[in-house]
């Protein structure tokens, strides 16, 4: 084998291997992971009433299992029973729906006395159930058990992948195994991910091979022509004995042979060993990536991970982010921050939207005549609060003295605030623990409800112990201000749903009387108070309206008491409601509640802060300015998802929301009728009509530049999501600033993802933390986990893992901007220079008679790649920077460079591909001229093929060698050595291949000292071409540079000249073009705020100037 075949074959076959490789680990990782779940072990009957250990993989429907306190459950399981004599368990489900907080399940009471392993001696039951499916939420089935059949819901169905919580045991039975479980019905195949520079980069090697073959054709039909008539005028080939290449009686053989000849010798067209040199790249670039220490998070000693190198330039191209909420954007971690009681709002805590509004403000004071100033003060430094240091309670930030320490009850309305405080302390379903200290810690099913207990307590009313019947509380005497212990009977507890958006206990006091403690949404409440009870009604929704704005979470509470009598009736319709059997169960106990949820009182209003991460609102708002599109995928529900909107800027107080949902009167009319096909015609016209009005809303209003949000809730979503409205809904997303899908299912964020993805034709991004993420985060371009609390099985399906949300920013705007530029100019320039150097092999054929005669030696071409322009171009992907990484943050609009792939398009990969042709035209013809009509050595001698070729070739090495240098904005020591150093190691090589026997070297046998070294032209002749071939790119770069700048051009111009500490207004002015653009984040939030205040300034003058005259 030739060494220009050697050198053709061997880099394809290290690329297919090496990628061969590489996919065998992946897989190999991927089965260890499979296997170590499949092997867990939980108890499993084997019948006479004894378990036994059994894997995961061998569970089978029908099994009963007995699963402890913290056990996964290993399949969709029935409860039949549990620790607690009335049937509940806790579940936490946050790999499937991504929240920390505690579900209650409750088995059918039939069921209750299976409460040990013996009793499942004799058990036996039938289900009869729905078919597997992808719904989390929905259950509808029956047991035949004891000669009667109950109806079953998903109250009594616990998840695969949750987890048991508080409670020593649960028996279940298995309904669902392996792939029919609800997770494994949202789970969807990992696909293949290949960057967008790849695939482009696939197609220009398509069209680089049609070019290769079509002059190899045309190369060999000319030979063929010339040869069938000129073989015989040919002495020195001996026309007699012609050898098949060259037989004008069998010229078609001769043209083939040529053909293939011609194949291998232009072969050089094609950059295979691109393929090597992009995976050398992309590896080293992600070391850097996992090197990165601003993307260290010490606190749980966890670094940023690149876990496939194949995406690292699709960071730099990323258009839309679709996020999870829980765990990713927050931490879950409620706190108790405010609170409105009796009409006096109290709390003097900021939030983190508030400071660095506030932060923002100050800025910008001047310009708004100090209106801002005595507001923004007290923001940042808490004037007039009395700040007392104390340890930090988890779940309670609140700060005022007039409800501390027993203050409260100095207060005017002592009464009302013990009767909020009770509220707060009763009116949930959490379960009190004792931890080590002795003190009392809390499991609630929500966070928001464990900070409210946390917030009794601290306000002296600690619930300390629950029984099935009552709620035990240690309270602030009101008399004597001593901790007295009282209890309050529960009655009944109306839970908490999305269409009710309250819960309320019953409870009688110690005192025999009976109330109704009620919370839930300010709406709903407000309109079920009585008229005494609104009282505090105007002054409570002006502070629920400044806690909103502030990012919190608000609930009002009321409250009402009930006569003996109205009780006692009231609960025998409401107990007949719970008996029922059937699919009218729960809207008998909705109808029941809504007699009694009414005539209420209103107390007051609490506000909690979703605390988010460290750092999330300005990583948002970096996001915002690099262009960058946000959607929030949540399992929570619509208002909770509404609040973090406003905590992290995507929503804002003068943004439009269009909320899509189907809790409209159309939609509940049809459930009465219990008709399905009725029902899905009537959810498919309203989601139809809802997103068309929308659509007209947002179209008319376009012309004065309203801003939208679009939020929907899951089961709308699931409509939205069919093949006949998806069109109509992605088209109304695009145009609003922000999209949050609320009670999302795992299925569904990844049919969002697929819908952006292959609707949008642009880079998509999906961040998360947990389970419940992993089929958004194969589905997207790319995946980022958070390697968060949540488990690491987002991480484990993700393409890069971080540890917190903020280090989103400088993966992308940093890291993501230097990968896509790096390898977007290193694809280009491998193009070009494997252009200019494979087409002066053309033109020496087109100059030999195409007779397959090669221009260089068989060691130039083959070390071509290899040794003389290899080490300059993995510099540049590795190491090179347009902009520092402080810039990058700065200027994050420079990172619009990449979205809109400005380096990569058709025009620019064109006008390097003509560069390469310019260059190859240059150097050849310009050689040639120079060599052919003047003598080259000193005895007057002509250049032979050999310094020809050797001449020629040492200017292309220069070229492409000072080509990359031009290309080049951030030179290192490694950048200079790798350059020059591959010019140097040519003459090096040159000197050292040439002593060889000429058996071996051939024509480069001594051509260098002995021909080129002594001879001027030589010398002469490298240096021209050199200057020739680049200065048409120079004068390009100078031109562009002039007369229409990049922004990094710009930016760069700046830094170099000093403008910016110079000229700090034109630095500014600069850095201001990506605020203009900005939609969401707190900038945009406050340039809203300032320019509504500035239009009132102006209509406040307007109106003072009218009224002087």
């Amino acid at each position: 084998m030739s060494p220009q075949q050697s050198s053709l074959i061997a880099p394809l076959v290290f690329v297919v291997g090496m990628s061969m490789l590489k996919e065998a680990i992946e897989d190999w990782r991927r089965f260890l992971q499979d296997r170590e779940v499949n092997s867990r072990k939980v108890k499993v009957h084997i019948g006479n009433g004894k378990f036994e250990d059994r894997d995961w993989q061998n569970v089978r429907v029908g099994d009963v299992v007995r699963v402890q306190k913290d056990e996964f459950f290993p399949a969709d399981l029935l409860l039949l029973s549990s620790s607690y004599p009335d049937g509940v368990c806790y579940v936490e489900t946050m790999n499937l729906d991504g929240e920390t907080n505690l579900k209650l399940k409750k088995t059918d009471e039939a069921t209750l006395n299976l409460d040990g392993d013996e009793e499942f001696e004799y058990f036996k039951g039938q289900i009869r159930c729905e078919d597997p499916n992808a719904n989390l939420y929905s259950f509808v089935g029956n047991l035949e058990y004891d000669s009667s059949v109950h109806s079953l819901g998903p109250q009594q169905v616990l998840l695969r992948d949750s987890k048991l919580r508080n409670t020593q045991y649960i028996y279940g039975v298995v309904i669902f195994s392996g792939h029919d479980t609800k997770v494994m019905q949202n789970a969807t195949d990992p696909p293949s991910k290949r960057s967008r520079i790849e695939r482009k980069m696939d197609k220009i090697i398509y069209f680089l091979f049609g070019v290769l073959v079509i002059i190899s054709f045309i190369g060999s039909i000319v030979f063929g022509i010339r040869t069938k008539v000129h073989m015989k005028d040919w002495w020195y080939l001996r026309p007699d004995e012609p050898s098949s290449y060259f037989d004008p009686d069998r010229i078609y053989l001769a043209i083939f042979l040529q053909f293939m000849t011609a194949l291998i010798l232009y072969g050089y067209l094609i950059p295979i060993s691109l393929y090597v040199s992009i995976e050398i790249v992309k590896v080293l670039q992600a070391m850097l990536i996992n090197q990165d220490l601003h993307m260290y998070y010490e606190e749980l000693n966890r670094p940023a991970h690149a876990r496939t190198s194949n995406l690292n330039e699709e960071l730099g191209q990323v258009d839309t982010i679709l996020s999870d909420k829980t765990g990713t954007l927050t931490c879950n971690q409620m706190e108790f921050l405010k609170c409105s009681i009796a009409g006096v709002s109290y709390g003097h805590g900021v939030t983190e939207v508030e400071r660095a509004t506030a932060k923002r403000l100050q800025k910008n004071v001047a310009e708004i005549e100090n209106i801002f100033a005595k507001t923004t003060d007290a923001l940042l430094l808490g004037e007039g609060v009395e700040m007392v240091e104390k340890p930090h309670v988890k779940g309670f930030n609140f700060k005022d003295e007039r409800l501390m320490n027993g203050n409260w009850m100095s207060q005017s309305q002592s009464d009302v605030v013990q009767m909020f405080f009770r509220i707060l302390a009763v009116c949930q379903t959490a379960i009190p623990e004792e931890d080590d200290n002795g003190g009392v810690q809390y499991e609630a099913e929500s966070p928001d409800e464990g900070s409210f207990v946390v917030a009794a307590r601290e306000f002296g009313f600690e619930f300390y112990k629950r029984t099935q019947t009552s709620v035990y509380l240690r309270e602030m005497s009101d008399a004597t201000g001593a901790m007295v212990e009282r209890e309050y009977k529960l009655l009944n507890l109306l839970e908490f749903n999305s269409t009710r958006k309250r819960m309320s206990v019953v409870v009688r006091d110690e005192d025999n009387q009976i109330f109704v403690f009620c919370k839930g949404a300010d709406s709903v409440i407000f309109e079920r108070l009585c008229k005494a009870g609104r009282e505090y009604e105007e002054t409570t929704k002006v502070h629920l309206a400044e806690y909103g704005d502030a990012g919190l979470r608000t609930l009002a509470l009321a409250y009402r008491k009930l006569e003996e009598a109205a009780y006692a009736e009231w609960n025998d319709l409401f107990m007949k409601a719970k008996t029922t059997i059937g699919p009218d169960r729960d809207l008998k106990l909705d109808e029941a509640a809504e007699i009694i949820e009414r005539e209420l009182i209103l107390v007051g209003a609490t506000a909690v802060e979703d605390k988010l991460q460290k750092g999330v609102p300005e990583c948002i708002d970096k996001l915002a300015l690099a262009g960058l599109k946000i959607w929030v995928l949540t399992g929570d529900k619509m208002e909770t998802a509404i609040n973090i909107g406003f905590a992290c800027s995507l929503l804002r107080q003068d943004m439009k929301q269009l909320v899509i949902s189907l809790d409209n009167s159309e939609v509940r009319a049809a459930e009465e009728l219990h008709d399905k096909e009725a029902l899905l015609k009537v959810s498919k016209d309203s989601i139809r009509n809802q997103l068309a009005r929308a659509q007209q809303e947002v179209t008319m209003d376009g012309r004065f530049d309203g801003v939208y949000a679009l939020i929907i809730d899951g089961k709308a979503l699931g409509h939205a999501l069919e093949n006949d409205i998806k069109g109509k809904f992605l088209e109304l997303a695009i145009q609003c600033a922000s999209v949050i899908c609320c009670r999302v299912s795992p299925k569904q964020k990844a049919l969002v993802t697929r819908l952006v993805k292959e609707g949008k034709g642009k880079t998509t991004l999906a961040v998360g933390d947990g389970a419940n993420d992993v089929g958004m985060i194969q589905e997207a371009d790319i995946g980022v986990g958070i390697s968060g609390v949540e488990g690491m099985q987002a991480v484990m399906a993700s393409d890069f893992s971080i540890a917190q949300f903020c280090f989103l920013e400088r993966l992308l705007i940093v890291h993501g901007h230097w990968c896509y530029k790096r390898i977007a100019t290193m694809v280009c320039y491998f193009f070009y220079k494997n252009i200019t150097f494979g087409l002066t092999l053309f033109y020496f054929q087109a100059y030999s008679n195409f007779s397959g005669q090669t221009l260089y030696n068989d060691w130039f071409m083959a070390l071509f790649n290899v040794f003389f322009t290899s080490l300059p171009v993995l510099a540049l992907g590795v190491f090179e920077q347009d902009v520092s990484a402080s810039i990058c943050l700065k200027f994050p609009s420079i990172y619009q460079q990449g979205a809109k792939n400005e380096f990569f398009s058709w025009a620019r990969i064109q006008s390097w591909m003509a560069n390469g042709v310019c260059s190859s035209i240059i150097a050849f013809f310009l050689t040639i001229t120079i060599f052919q009509h003047q003598a080259f050595r000193g005895d007057g001698q002509m250049a032979g093929f050999e310094v020809l070729g050797a001449t020629m070739y040492t200017a292309i090495v220069w070229v492409v060698n000072c080509q990359i240098a031009l290309a080049t904005s951030h030179f290192t020591w490694i950048q200079h050595l790798t350059i020059w150093g591959s010019i140097a190691l040519w003459y090096v090589f040159l000197a050292v291949y040439g002593l060889v026997t000429p058996v071996i070297s051939s024509t480069a046998y001594l051509v260098l000292s002995e021909a080129l070294a002594p001879s001027p032209l030589y010398w002469l002749t490298t240096f021209v071409v050199t200057i020739a071939c680049i200065l048409p790119y120079f004068v390009f770069s100078v031109f562009q540079r002039r007369f229409h700048p990049m922004d990094h051009h710009i930016i760069q111009e700046i830094k170099y000249l000093r403008r910016d500490k110079e000229d700090p207004e034109m630095w500014n002015k600069e850095r201001e073009k990506a605020v203009e653009k900005a939609k969401i984040g707190f900038t945009a939030r406050v340039e809203a705020t300032l320019r509504q205040v500035k239009h009132k300034l102006s209509h406040r003058r307007h109106s003072h100037g009218s009224h002087e005259l």
